[in-house]
């Protein structure tokens, strides 16, 4: 259903939230300011077109793609309801971004379905924790996340406050499978593009407080405070789960990617260099185990 009131359409161009509309077929008729810069989707790059092709392609936690069963705007078209729930939705870059939707179908006076309206907005907003890395020169430009000085210091910091205060806290060491045959068939700059992708799905679906780098080429660390082995291994399938389910276009293609992974947490006496090492070394039985899955140790 479009919008016919010019005022309604203005007020909905301000809010900083994504509303988009959609009719009966659920075909797209409208799409606000807000949801072009959650989602990197132009208005003129969706409208008309159903929210299922290749847009939002909602996942729950599970990774299953709910455009193919359970999608909350089909049951709120179907059963008259308003329906919320917590998804991940596809960005145009290529990465998953974790927000909250709500939708309320829409009938006209005679009880006749006209379609639906969507409102959704991000779970979490990375800006201030970007900003401090920028100001410490602890970025890493093309990913911006922290680079590898920012990784160093900040497990270094970790032990120390560990040693003094008994916190534990664990490590992620993630490595992009076959990435060296996405530079040498699609080029470096969807390598790049790639790259991009997965550092924003980390920093997306992590919490606030835990810290993201890269280590080099197409390694990543994830610090994760204040945790135990079951989260640390909850924590850890949710993002190889995520990293899967995320995709680049290229010329039309779809791109994916996995990733292996090690996870520790840390140990009385570790050094930077000895959690660091033991975390690659489980990476790599990761590879060794078929890739695109997660070592424990």
């Amino acid at each position: 259903m479009p919008i016919s009131d010019g005022s309604l359409k203005d007020l909905l161009e301000t809010v900083e939230d994504g509303v988009y509309f959609v009719d009966a077929g659920r075909k797209i008729t409208y799409w606000n300011r807000g949801a072009e810069i959650i989602t990197g989707f132009t208005s003129d790059e969706v409208l008309g077109k159903p929210c299922s092709a290749n847009i939002l392609i909602h996942i729950d936690d599970s990774g299953k793609h709910l455009c193919l069963g359970g999608c909350p705007l089909h049951k709120s078209l179907e059963e008259d309801c308003a329906v919320t729930a917590d998804v991940y939705l596809h960005h145009k870059e290529g990465h998953r971004v974790p927000v909250s939707v709500k939708i309320i179908s829409i009938k006209n006076s005679e009880g006749k379905p006209l379609g639906a309206v969507e409102i959704f907005k991000e779970r979490m907003l990375l800006t201030d924790k970007i900003e401090d890395l920028k100001r410490m020169a602890y970025f890493d430009i093309l990913t911006e996340v922290g680079n590898r000085r920012h990784a160093e210091q900040t497990l270094a910091s970790r032990i120390e406050e560990r040693i003094r205060y008994g916190v534990d806290f664990g490590l992620l060491f993630l490595d992009i499978d076959n990435f060296k045959h996405i530079n040498d068939t699609f080029g470096h700059a969807t390598g790049d593009r790639v790259l991009k992708m997965i550092a924003k799905t980390l920093s997306k679906n992590t919490r606030p407080f835990d810290i993201i780098s890269r280590w080099g080429g197409e390694e990543f660390l994830v610090l994760l405070e204040n945790i135990d082995t079951a989260n640390l291994a909850r924590i850890a399938e949710k993002i190889r789960m995520l990293v899967c389910a995320s995709m680049v276009l290229v010329d039309n293609k779809a791109i994916s990617v996995t990733v292996s992974m090690g996870a520790t947490l840390a140990k009385d006496k570790d050094t930077t260099t000895e959690l660091i090492d033991r975390a690659d070394k489980l990476m790599y039985n990761s590879k060794q185990s078929g890739k695109n899955c997660v070592t424990i140790g």
